[in-house]
């Protein structure tokens, strides 16, 4: 199953592109640019391993010492390896390099003092529907103009919604767009064991679970109105669904519960951040 197709006519950064680490969210943020027209003999993947990740990827266990400059060098390990792969990497770096992180919990600053080179460095938060193209990717950046800017929107837009905000934001939208698909995903699980609870086959409540959050979001992207209006096109009034959503809008219902949710994980990005400093 792919995303809607996106062509790289014009691919956003000339040169070669180094992957350190590729894990599930950076393999599938590059299966989605190989996808949509990347030329796999740009790309390395730099990772202990070795192991291999696509037809035509240049993978490595270290940095190559010599060679061109890279163009842009995306940073896709743990955030505790980060300096144990900063040493090697950083004097390879050019002013000309884009250095891109998405290390959760890694402030600006932190990889400003490790990696001094590059001119600009920004850090990105995907979500793992990026590899459909339908996912969120928040950026913030320590030195990017409008040119700057639109060249790493440009390197994002095949991977779904592009947003800038500002860093002191970002463990907000870490715990918003980045984390969200897993506390979907348990929403999901949630809404199908209730059903299998209510006498459903717990096969059955789990693929009528899957289709209808599938449905409902994609109607909800397509439609003008707002997700609480459309919640009341479906309720009538004195009716089932208004009962049930009587339930979720308690006072310590649905938002209390999700407002929790969020704090609790910016909090974690926060300690990783002071832990990197």
């Amino acid at each position: 199953m792919t995303g809607v197709p996106v062509e790289i006519s014009n691919w956003a950064i000339e040169g070669p592109v180094w992957l350190v680490g590729c894990g599930n969210m950076a393999g599938a943020m590059l299966r989605r640019w190989l996808e949509c027209g990347l030329d796999p003999r740009e790309v390395t993947v730099i990772r202990k391993s070795g192991a291999p990740v696509a037809e035509g990827v240049t993978v490595l266990s270290a940095p190559p010492p010599d060679g061109a400059v890279p163009a842009l060098v995306m940073l896709g390990v743990k955030p505790q390896m980060l300096d144990l792969v900063a040493p090697a990497l950083a004097p390879l770096l050019a002013p000309e390099t884009l250095l891109v992180s998405i290390l959760a919990g890694v402030e600006l600053q932190a990889l400003r003092r490790r990696f001094p080179a590059p001119r600009e460095i920004v850090r990105a938060m995907p979500n793992t529907p990026v590899a459909l193209g339908k996912g969120v990717v928040a950026l913030a950046g320590d030195n990017s103009d409008q040119a700057g800017r639109d060249r790493v929107t440009a390197l994002m837009a095949p991977l779904g919604l592009v947003e800038w905000t500002d860093e002191a934001l970002f463990d907000v939208v870490t715990a918003l767009a980045g984390s969200g698909p897993a506390f979907l995903f348990r929403f999901i699980d949630a809404l199908a064991e209730a059903g299998a609870d209510a006498g459903l086959p717990a096969d059955q409540a789990a693929r009528m679970a899957l289709a209808t959050i599938s449905g409902s979001g994609a109607l909800a992207a397509a439609a003008e109105e707002t997700p609480r209006m459309l919640a009341d096109r479906v309720a009538s009034p004195g009716g089932s669904t208004r009962r049930g959503l009587d339930v979720l809008d308690e006072p310590e219902g649905l938002v209390p519960l999700l407002r929790n949710t969020l704090t609790a994980a910016i909090l974690r990005n926060r300690e990783m951040a002071a832990e990197a400093r």
